[in-house]
């Protein structure tokens, strides 16, 4: 069955991408129409702009085009939306708004000790990570995915601290604490680590995790959040079964291996970056002290006293 019987309004969001086309208006006017009202404020640069055009496209790929209503039908899709949205997205959007734009923000007198508080390593790392498995416990997950209310804060809330939890990977801020390259490695490898039970947990299940993509009025339940009520009750539908022939099993199982696979490249990716980094800064360190040492050395022999004969 196609999924064009859900409508265009399920199918493109129109809504979403109308609040989407104001944010990205807004960035512009602040960062290039209103930007000297700023202190310290510098031109916007074109990979800045690129980068959050660039995430602001693919946020509406990913929650307002037909790949969220298919996320609705499989969980596989699901976690790609998870992936993408938490693990690819955040930095993008982050390195695309400038650093005083940043700055501006996080001084804020309410921002700034809550900012201070959770972009620490240790916090941000657990935090994010607890949500995400806690959110993908079967009965809070359900629960969630059912509830309009619950589901859009749910989500804004783990995007809100991916964006913590990448912070200290990203930041450039003079006046914020900064990982070195090694700490960044760790820090890195620990994310990794504590993602991978949530993760297991879905991938060597032998039964249906989620009443939402196995039940079929718990399913008719959740698509209710993407699909208006009016559409919704005009069709006669039994279940996500009319739109997949795979089993709900194994597509539960696609979903946490694809999860653990994108979140391996992204970050094989980010610590083939970081290291490269941390190798390029220790060899112009070396250079430079080698450098240093050397001048030391002859200046040291052009005033060194010569022996009377």
């Amino acid at each position: 069955m196609s999924l064009s019987i859900f409508g265009f309004r399920a199918l493109w969001s129109p809504y979403l991408i109308l609040s989407l086309i104001i944010i990205l208006g807004l960035y512009f006017m602040l960062t290039v129409v209103y930007r000297k009202r700023f202190k310290n404020s510098e031109p916007l640069k074109k990979v800045q702009a690129i980068q959050f055009t660039g995430s602001i496209i693919i946020l509406y790929v990913i929650k307002g085009s037909p790949i969220d209503l298919l996320g609705h039908i499989l969980f596989s899709v699901h976690m790609i939306q998870m992936a993408v949205l938490y693990l690819i997205l955040p930095p993008i959007m982050m390195t695309g708004i400038p650093n005083w734009v940043w700055q501006s923000f996080i001084n804020l007198p309410i921002i700034r000790p809550i900012f201070h508080f959770f972009t620490k390593p240790l916090i941000a790392l657990i935090l994010f990570n607890g949500l995400f498995s806690f959110y993908h416990v079967p009965i809070i997950f359900d629960t969630v995915k059912m509830n309009e209310t619950l589901h859009v804060t749910y989500t804004a809330v783990l995007f809100i601290y991916a964006v913590f939890m990448w912070w200290p990977l990203v930041n450039k801020l003079p006046d914020q604490y900064q990982l070195n390259g090694l700490k960044k490695m760790g820090y890195v490898f620990a994310g990794g680590i504590l993602l991978t039970p949530a993760c297991a947990l879905i991938i060597f299940a032998d039964t249906p995790l989620y009443q939402t993509y196995a039940d079929a009025s718990s399913w008719l339940q959740s698509m209710s959040l993407c699909v208006p009520t009016g559409t919704l009750s005009n069709l006669n539908l039994s279940g996500p079964q009319l739109f997949t022939d795979m089993p709900v099993v194994e597509d539960q199982q696609l979903g946490g291996v694809v999860m653990k696979i994108i979140q391996e490249i992204v970050y094989g990716i980010l610590l083939g970056q970081i290291f490269f980094q941390w190798f390029k800064k220790e060899q112009k360190d070396s250079d430079r002290i080698n450098e240093e040492a050397l001048k030391a050395f002859q200046n040291s022999k052009i005033h060194e006293p010569r022996p009377i004969k």
